[in-house]
């Protein structure tokens, strides 16, 4: 490890300097659950145990006292929760003993002048514990107190991760999170989040699970970690969530849902709502031609293509951002009058509302107080409405800055800004048309944002803020009985007493954002005074998956009276699926990853087909492109699509290869008007279900985790083939017979059918065998015609083709007497039930998830006759074969060795390295092949030695005395699996 505690490398036992990770615990309990408590109970039987220095991470300075709440339940003095606040950066942490509490973006603080770093400031403190076992005062190594790192998800971007865009860094709070891991290698750290990562790769800052770098998981780095969980699809990140339990590595329980309901509110837009979104849609569409035009006009682009590539990018981006950010709250707004007379009804009927919102609009309102006098705002005449987020991006976003060409020193033709006396150059063309698109804009309706809408009307006596805003705009009586709009500043500590007023019943409604959905309570506890219903609109669902579902986490608590109703508000406008899909992608893999079952993400709330960012969306995008193209899209031609949406679908070679993404395309349909919309996304629609429908036909649907069915399940045959060394747990092949009871289609069912008067029946000449024909849903192909399908009904099968493929089979129509004979006689023909025989591999699956088969990663549940469940993956006759192939060479270490020095033999190893003699300058070395980039690193910590040779890395065992002992740790790592004679040459 490095001295800035970034770098850590592999190494051998025995290097020096080198140090072991003490293995880190992962509480990853549900939203109310109690886990704070059980923090407390962590740290207090540490303190029972001599260690009293510790630190507490966690996403929120006000969550201090809640912490402080918990530590003192359990009978400690609460002041021993000390905000690192109170020291100074830089200077030593005068605390004999306690508990160290400090958010993560104060961990982030880097040092500068003489000051160090918040982190080395923690280390140094923590260095310095007096340890009785410890034999160097000050080493950070001898540290072995608790690090909990509460809200632990904050740190998810401690890696690089891909992109859309490319590779993205690191963020400053996830890297100090990783340093602080890396500085205390026998501290005992605990990860502490509801909603731990929405994907694999925001894992990287759970470091001492040990799920790469290790021994127990067959990974050697993250990259590689990532890579073969991504390739499984969330049931691998299922198996991931199972296995780490498994392994005692994590704990992810959650409160019954029992007794919670559900309601979905679809609030449908009003004809003057829709009016009102077309004029802004087509609002859109101009400034996009005006965009591109006021480009051109600043010799941003030219005649010749792009001039400055960074100076468009810039403008497109700030476009799309305002216009995604202006849509999703003009949404918010519109369907906030039905959350209006919902609340009222609650209000009725004596319940509490509790809203969950995401955009407070505080910046906008704190630029526009900003251009009124502070004299003036006892009686505020402005509107902060989502129009005013267009108005600002033309105000000072749209590009009017001048341009002006040059040939750089390559002769390539580019630009570069003007400025006349240190003052940028403004062009008139694009200042003109910022302008007029300022008055078209003003001009329109305004739309109130939700916020205040819910504000000015019940009132600051009914409703409790608990947001980020430290001002907002009320509406007062004054002293003359006149209604005026005037500003108030909200204390710190306003969300507190907010929350309390709440809590006491003096408010009966409560709205959060996500300075409040995270580590508070707003549920019916016992304790509290208000006690009433708690009915939960999420009114903004957001980008964030875990922000969504840490909201609903306030509501569904321990010690609480009543469990909460939830009711999600949603509108009729096609779009907004935009906003849904990412959360209900990103809630798929975060029930996957924490609780081992994707549906236990969003509880519910989302439905698989609600997430369009899925493969099979992208397959049936690309086929809606080529259908634009032909011209086979009634309602929308291409040239209609590429003006409404500014995406480009051909070139002078036809289609493009490059086509807009997913994202983009969602992206920009927000911005047409809403018959268009309904235009597109019903056809697109239609190509995805049909791709899905295929996919789940040929079985390569990925459904994660899904149950078996049959009459009787019954082990027949039980073989261990892995144990894990350090925990005993085991990875099984189970041999399962499967019984089904057959239920064929009995005659009156059949014949039930012909109350369809399309439906046929039909003999087929030559088997003699019945179907019922019955209409099928008709298909959209690739090349955009619409093939109309039939169902055949058959005793045992319902088979769908091609209606224009029946005169081509042998079927055909039949007497209702003929029909009846042939299906008696086939029905009794039908055994009562149909035996098959399954192999499941179940118990610990991801230390030998390299060594399972490739085709099918597909993770099965079922339960059999004597009560036991088992979960696992289903594998093929011949897999299970190689695996119990008792023929499967075994040589020990030193007769390995002795082999390979004998240079008759060559061993082939699991994972696809190979061992052999082979002679480099005049002398016989081992050499390993078949290694990949990310065994590098762990293949030289068992003790291998690499060298270069004509430009390619090798890699070799030592032959002196230390050989044999390296290649038992090679051997133990990856497995014998033949031992193949050498081919003279």
């Amino acid at each position: 490890m490095d001295d800035t505690f970034d770098i850590v490398s592999a190494a051998p036992d025995g290097a020096e300097n080198a140090v072991r990770f003490r293995r880190g615990w992962f509480l990853g309990d549900g939203t109310g659950a109690g886990k704070g408590r059980q923090v407390a109970g962590i740290l207090l039987d540490n303190w029972l145990k001599g260690r009293r220095r510790a630190v507490w991470v966690s996403k929120s300075d006000k969550l201090i006292e809640d912490a402080q709440r918990d530590w003192s339940a359990l009978g400690q003095e609460r002041l021993l929760v000390t905000p690192l606040s109170r020291f100074r950066q830089g200077t030593p942490i005068r605390l004999e003993q306690g508990i160290l509490f400090t958010t993560y973006a104060t961990l982030r603080t880097d040092g500068r002048d003489e000051k160090v770093s918040r982190v080395r400031q923690i280390v140094e403190w923590l260095s310095h514990q007096a340890e009785s076992n410890c034999a160097t005062a000050g080493n950070p190594n001898c540290f072995d107190g608790v690090i909990i790192f509460d809200e632990s998800h904050a740190m998810q971007n401690a890696g690089v991760t891909k992109g859309e865009r490319g590779d993205q860094v690191a963020s400053l709070q996830g890297r100090a999170g990783l340093r602080l891991q890396h500085a205390l290698p026998n501290a005992r750290v605990v990860y502490v989040s509801a909603t731990g990562a929405t994907t694999v790769q925001n894992l990287a800052y759970a470091q001492r699970l040990g799920l790469w770098g290790g021994e127990d998981f067959p990974f050697a780095t993250r990259a590689e970690f990532v890579e073969a969980i991504e390739a499984g699809g969330v049931a691998a990140m299922e198996v991931l969530a199972r296995d780490m339990k498994a392994l005692g590595l994590y704990a992810a329980r959650s409160l019954s849902y029992e007794g919670v309901e559900y309601e979905l509110i679809e609030h449908c837009l009003s004809g003057e709502q829709i009016r009102i979104y077309d004029a802004y849609a087509r609002a859109f569409g101009i400034i996009h031609n005006n965009l591109d035009a006021a480009l051109q006009a600043t010799n941003v682009t030219g005649a010749t293509g792009t001039l400055n590539a960074q100076a468009k990018s810039a403008a497109r981006s700030a476009f799309e951002s305002a216009k995604q950010r202006f849509f999703n709250h003009l949404i918010t707004a519109m369907k906030t009058p039905s959350l209006i007379a919902a609340v009222e009804r609650d209000m009725a009927a004596g319940h509490a509302a509790v809203i969950q919102i995401v955009s407070t609009g505080e910046a906008l309102m704190e630029r526009r107080l900003a251009e009124i006098p502070t004299e003036e705002w006892g009686d505020v005449q402005v509107d902060i409405t989502p129009r005013e987020y267009v108005l600002d991006y033309l105000a000072h976003s749209f590009p009017t800055q001048l341009y002006e060409p040059f040939t750089d020193s390559e002769g390539n033709l580019s630009s570069r800004p003007v400025y006349r006396d240190g003052q940028p150059v403004q062009c008139r063309e694009a200042v003109d048309r910022r302008d007029r698109l300022i008055e078209t804009l003003a001009s329109l309706p305004p739309v109130h944002g939700a916020l205040d809408q819910i504000i000015q009307r019940f009132g600051t006596d009914m409703v409790a803020e608990v947001t980020g805003r430290s001002r907002r705009i009320v509406r007062k009586r004054g002293s003359d009985g006149v209604d005026r709009l005037a500003v108030e500043n909200r204390a710190g500590s306003a969300n507190l007493a907010e929350t309390q007023a709440f809590m006491d019943d003096l408010k009966r409604i409560l709205v959060f954002s996500d300075a409040g959905g995270t580590g508070r309570s707003y549920h019916a506890e016992l304790s509290a005074k208000n006690r009433r219903l708690r009915v939960h609109y999420l009114l903004e669902a957001g980008w964030k998956a875990d922000a969504a579902i840490q909201g609903l986490g306030r509501t569904n608590r321990t010690n609480q009276a009543q469990p909460p109703l939830f009711r999600p508000i949603a509108t009729n406008v096609k779009a907004e699926k935009r906003f849904l899909s990412t959360i209900a992608r990103r809630l798929d893999t975060l029930g996957a990853i924490t609780k081992g079952q994707r549906q236990t993400g969003g509880q519910g709330l989302f439905r698989p087909e609600d997430n369009l960012e899925s493969h099979y969306a992208r397959d049936a995008l690309r086929q809606l492109y080529w259908l634009l193209v032909a011209g086979k899209i009634a309602g929308c031609s291409l040239q209609q699509f590429e003006e409404a949406t500014g995406l480009k679908l051909t070139d002078s070679n036809g289609i493009r290869d490059e086509l807009p993404p997913i994202t983009t395309f969602l992206n920009r349909l927000l911005a047409l008007t809403i018959d268009m919309q309904n235009i597109l996304f019903t056809a697109f629609e239609q190509l995805l279900s049909a791709r899905i429908e295929g996919a789940i036909a040929s079985g390569t649907y990925d459904v994660g985790l899904e149950t078996l069915t049959a009459e009787s399940f019954v082990v027949t045959d039980r073989r261990t083939i892995y144990t894990h060394p350090g925990t005993s747990a085991e990875t099984r092949l189970l041999t399962i017979t499967q019984r089904e009871r057959n239920r064929p289609v009995t005659l009156e069912e059949a014949l039930g059918r012909l109350s369809d008067p399309r439906a046929l029946l039909l003999v087929n000449s030559k088997s003699g065998r019945a179907a019922v024909q019955v209409p099928a849903p008709s298909v959209m192909l690739d090349d955009g015609e619409v093939e109309r399908r039939v169902r055949l009904i058959r005793p045992m099968e319902h088979v769908a083709m091609p209606l224009a493929m029946m005169p081509q089979t042998q079927w055909q129509q039949a007497e209702q007497n003929i029909f009846a004979r042939a299906w008696a006689q086939e029905i009794a023909q039908v055994p009562e039930f149909t035996a098959t025989e399954i192999h499941i591999v179940a118990g610990l699956l991801l230390p030998i998830w390299k060594r399972l088969p490739h085709e099918s990663t597909r993770v099965y549940r079922l339960q059999t006759d004597a009560g036991e469940r088992i979960i696992g993956r289903k594998v093929s006759p011949a897999w299970v074969a190689s695996v119990l192939d008792s023929d499967k060479p075994t040589l020990s270490a030193h007769d390995a060795f002795a082999t390979l020095m004998e240079g008759k033999s060559i061993l082939d190893l699991s994972e696809g390295l190979q061992l052999r003699r082979v002679r480099v300058m005049g002398t016989n070395r081992i050499e390993l092949t078949g290694f990949t980039d990310a065994m590098r690193d762990r293949l030289r910590a068992y003790g291998l030695f690499h060298e270069i040779i004509s430009w390619k890395l090798r890699m070799f065992v030592p032959t002196d005395a230390t050989g044999p002992a390296i290649l038992g740790r090679v051997l133990e790592r990856y497995p014998l699996v033949r031992v193949a004679e050498r081919i003279a040459a």
